[in-house]
């Protein structure tokens, strides 16, 4: 749905309809009030996280190349993992680069022959065998199947013609579509304490709500 000018002394409803002012119920606009003023103080929280992130991932860059230039030598992965730790050892900054597997039509082939086999081995088959195969293949409330468990049967020594070639389907439906950068930090009391993540997320920050 487009969202379209609201002309003064209107409200528009979830349904793009204008509806007079004086038609909305006070709570309606109170609620209306609070969640845009809230919108827009989160505004520039977001932006100063996506500004401190950069920061993170250039100044440790910089860093890099400055002990590559020193040693001749690089920290970390080529794919650009690196752990860096204060000299006292209770802080530590992380950044990774992680890949987004997701699946071709392929996978539409893999979960048909592997289907075909269960039913084929119906009579006598190992229940459990049987819940982890459906299982990996449920898709979540997204509509995503989970890439790990579909990955993790091919691990599964399985001595079967058909299986083995719902085993390459899935192999050629992988695709990496993109990749993240992560940025984590950690931090604990002393060097022989457990580190403890410094989180970002708001539904996980612990404040007082009394």
């Amino acid at each position: 749905m487009t969202m379209q000018t609201v002309p003064d002394g209107f409200m528009q409803d979830s349904r793009g309809r204008l509806v007079p002012e004086a038609n909305v119920r006070p709570s309606d606009k109170l609620q209306d009030e609070l969640v845009r003023r809230l919108h827009h103080e989160a505004e520039p929280v977001r932006q100063f996280m996506m500004d401190f992130k950069r920061l993170c991932f250039t100044e440790i860059h910089a860093f890099l190349d400055l002990v590559a230039e020193q040693y001749s030598t690089k920290l970390g992965s080529d794919k650009g993992n690196v752990t860096l730790t204060s000299y006292d050892g209770t802080l530590r900054v992380t950044v990774a680069v992680g890949n987004v597997i997701s699946f071709g039509p392929e996978i539409q082939a893999a979960q048909t022959l592997i289907h075909a086999c269960l039913n084929r081995w119906s009579e006598g088959a190992n229940a459990n065998l049987k819940a982890v195969v459906l299982d990996a293949f449920d898709v979540d409330k997204q509509g995503s199947m989970n890439v790990g468990k579909i990955l993790a049967l091919r691990r599964l020594e399985i001595d079967d013609e058909e299986w083995q070639r719902g085993m390459q389907a899935i192999s050629d439906s992988v695709r990496v579509d993109v990749t993240k950068d992560y940025v984590r930090l950690h931090r604990r009391p002393s060097p022989d304490a457990k580190w403890e993540l410094v989180t970002f997320d708001l539904s996980k920050l612990d404040v007082a709500t009394t």
